[in-house]
Parts: structure tokens; sequence; C-alpha cells
């Protein structure tokens, strides 16, 4: 028998390499075209290093199992994480808001450790051996829980996203961020772990009289948000675990409030007290700021719930179209969401509202949860004005720019859930526009 070197052996694979490619390509060409490929393909792989070249890590060892015990994302994704911009802040990074990369989402499911994060009086790094929750006021049996005394209810998991009332204030006159991540990183969405506040009210009593409850969490801010009773009994939990771990520091550990679909300022962070009574409870800041004046004079209170919205996440500012070709297929892509029930339908228009097609709804379909859309387009390099339109189960149709100013004017920067709509030039880039038509 022959003896053949390393080196033969290796330039034998490499040409053994480059003929498999080259049998294959005209295999592979139609059998893509009748798969309907959706981006270009280069089929001359038999010349592409990146496919005949064996790689360092194809040919050593990688990393041992116990190098990260607990995971991290890959060093190539470095730049997906979250955000902050002074103009959000004025500087206090104690109270602030760190925007969640939506346009990198996938699902509808966001990683914690790019879920947004809102402080009021910076992250509280709190001991569980140490914290308490105490239920008392309007309820027969008042108590004082530990945190095992907690979980000792039984737990319940649900798929909710959360999202400040001021998601998209920045754009309440006209167009400020020329990036999505910017615009309306003030949401995320997540499964949660926790019990219904009404399986322990079960345990308590509440008392006839009781009409609100009000959270209290224990960080430096030890902000208070007040809650009808009728909310309360519904879906309110008090939630430790989110997508499958404890709570994360900046999201409350070890138990936050969760109100599904209503301003994510109601879904206290770090809660250590409900108390339940007949008569509101308002802090100063809860009746001043979280106010919408109406051009009436009048303000609004009470908002509650987040309204029926939509954005188109792909492409945007951040993800343009300018690697495109005419002709290519592509996938328009965008998430959906109501605090009053359930997406139904997405529409999509290409010139700005005037006309709409409806796209498609893809994966689950979930109340008070982010909902993914899509659609697919043959992209001609013509400008078009980019929109969604979404409508929930409740019977509620999102608004176009001009309806809303028409109800809310422009004074007030919560709940601004008017179209969005990008602008894709003949190169395909992509600018945030405003269309009050």
């Amino acid at each position: 028998m022959t003896k053949i070197s390393k080196a033969s052996q290796t330039e034998m694979q490499q040409y053994s390499r480059r003929d498999f490619f080259r049998k294959t390509a005209a295999y592979s060409v139609s059998a893509l075209a009748a798969a309907s490929v959706m981006a270009p393909v280069k089929i001359n792989a038999e010349d592409d290093p990146a496919i005949v070249e064996e790689k360092v890590w194809g040919t050593t060892f990688g990393d041992p199992v116990t190098k990260n015990l607990y995971g991290v994302p890959s060093a190539y994704e470095h730049h997906v994480t979250r955000r902050n911009t002074k103009l959000l802040s004025s500087g206090n990074y104690y109270a602030s808001i760190a925007m969640c990369p939506i346009h990198e989402s996938m699902g509808i499911i966001t990683p914690n450790g790019l879920f947004f994060s809102r402080s009021h009086g910076g992250t509280a790094q709190i001991d569980p051996n140490e914290h308490r929750l105490m239920i008392h006021g309007l309820v027969e049996k008042p108590l004082v829980l530990t945190m095992d005394e907690l979980k000792k209810y039984p737990s319940v998991s649900r798929i909710h996203f959360i999202e400040c009332p001021a998601n998209g204030g920045p754009e309440w006159r006209g167009p400020q961020f020329p990036s999505i991540q910017f615009a309306k990183g003030m949401m995320s969405c997540a499964e949660w772990t926790g019990v219904y506040i009404k399986d322990i009210l079960k345990d308590l009593g509440l008392k006839p009289k009781a009409r609100w409850m009000l959270a209290e969490g224990a960080d430096n801010s030890h902000m208070g948000r007040t809650i009808p009773i009728d909310k309360v009994l519904d879906d309110a939990m008090i939630v430790w675990g989110q997508n499958g771990e404890a709570l994360r520091p900046e999201q409350g550990y070890p138990i936050r409030l969760l109100v599904p679909g209503w301003e994510g300022n109601l879904c206290v962070k770090w809660l250590n007290r409900l108390e339940f009574a007949s008569e509101p409870f308002y802090a100063k800041e809860e009746t001043a700021k979280y106010t919408a004046l109406k051009p009436s004079g009048k303000a609004i209170q009470h908002f509650y719930a987040n309204e029926v919205n939509s954005i188109i996440t792909s492409p945007c500012p951040d993800i343009p179209w300018t690697d495109l070709k005419k002709g290519d297929i592509v996938e328009i892509e965008g998430l959906a969401w109501s605090g009053m029930g359930t997406i139904k339908g997405v529409d999509i228009s290409f010139d700005g509202g005037k006309n709409w097609v409806e796209a498609s709804l893809k994966g689950l379909v979930l109340p008070k949860a982010w909902t993914r859309f899509s659609f697919i387009y043959k992209y001609e390099g013509k400008p078009l004005l980019l929109s969604s339109r979404a409508r929930d189960d409740a019977g509620h149709i999102q608004p176009s720019v001009k309806q809303e100013r028409e109800v809310m004017g422009v004074e007030s920067v919560y709940h601004r859930n008017g179209i969005a709509t990008w602008e894709v030039t003949e190169k395909g880039e992509v600018n945030n526009v405003q269309v009050l038509s």
C-alpha cells in the first residue's frame, strides 16, 4: 500500500471539496430557485475560501464547557446591547432608561440581558433572605411573607410585554431619532413566573370596601403606584421569574409587580408592600406626571392600558436595505401589541397610508403580548413610505398621527400610538419620517 504524506492528504481534501461543489452547483441553482430564495446566493462555492478552506475552529478544540458556567452571547454579537442617551436622562443615570434593541429581536421573547430597564433611584441590590412582602389594609388577615413563603403559592407562567407609557414619546411633535431602538425601545416581552394576587387574596380575604391597591417598592425611590381592584382581581401578578430564571436586579429582583398590558410604570419593581383601601393613593409624581393634556385644556388622568400599536422592525434605520438589488425577495417584519387584548391583524402600506395590504401573523399570537407580523416583498429599488397598522380583538385600530393629534394634541409624551412610517430611499436607506394624513 502506498503511503500518502499529510501535505498530499490536505491537498487531496481541498481538491475533493472543490470537486464536490462543482458537481453540485447546477443542482443547487435549480433547487434554490424552486425554493424561492429570499436573498442573493453565491453559486461558485468552489472558489469561496470560507467553504473550501478549513478554519481554525474546525481543526482545534473549542473552549471547555466550564469556561462560562453562566452562558454569554458570542463575541460576534457585541453590537446587540441596550443603549442610553443623555436626551432621555439629562445625564442622571440613576433615574434613567436603557432601551431595548427591538430590531435585533427574534420571535416575541426578549432575552433578560436585553430587556429594557427603567429606574427612578438606581438599581437596588437586594438580599432575598432579608426581603419581605407586607400585605395589609382592607384584608381580613394581613400578613408579612418571606420569599420562601411567597413561593409556596401555586405559580403560573405567562408571556406579556411591558411598555413604558412614554414609548415613542420623543416623536410626539416629529421624528427625533434615526434609530428604532431609541424611537420605540422602551418595551420588551418575556415569560413571567409568579403568583396571581387574586390567589393570595383567597387566603387573606379581601374586604368588600376595597377598591384600590397601592404597590410600593423597596428601592431608593420607594416608588408607589395605585391600581384599581378590578385589574388586581383579573390578571395582576407578583413575579419572581423571567424567561426561566430569577429576575435580574434591574428588573426588580427578588420580586416585582406585573400588570399585564398596562403602563410599565405600574409594574413596581423590588416590591415590598401591597395596601388595599377604599380610596386611591396618589403620589405627586403619579398625578402630575402620568397625565395627558388634551387640546381642549382638559387632562386625562387615568390611561392605564397601552393602546394597540405596531412598528416595522426590518427594514428600519438600524437595518436598511442598502445591500439589496432590484428583484431581490425580502421579508418585511415587525411587532404588534395591545394592552387591551389580542392582535387580530396587521396591515402594511408602501405609500404612507394611502393603500394597505394585509400582512401575515407568525408564531405565537397571545393576549397582551408581542405578536410578530411578516410580508414577503419583491424589492424594486423605488422610494417607499413604509407603515404598519394593527388591530386587536377588542375592536381597536391603530390611528394615524393626524387622528391621534386630533384627540391628544402634541403636549403630552404619553400613549403615542400613531402609525409610524419609515422612508425607504432609492438606495435602500431608511429614514424616520412622519406622515400626518
